[in-house]
């Protein structure tokens, strides 16, 4: 299991946040979703092989929180 933190500049509030981990549920291999709305951070628990970063920013970009 890794741990990874992505940045996403658009994260704005508690919706934002709601948002982020509803679409990241989604993402097979995604175990635990953490949003820190003030350092507009995503924290993601994933199995590297199921869910690798590139798509874990797929899921966030499609989601509106592009990553930088």
């Amino acid at each position: 299991m890794e741990t990874t933190t992505l940045t996403a500049p658009d994260i704005e509030c508690d919706g934002c946040a709601n948002a982020i981990k509803k679409a990241l549920g989604k993402v097979p291999g995604v175990s635990q979703i953490n949003v820190d709305v003030t350092a507009k951070t995503v924290t993601v628990a994933h199995d590297e092989k199921a869910a690798p970063v590139p798509v874990i920013a797929a899921a966030l970009d499609k989601a509106g929180f592009p990553t930088e």
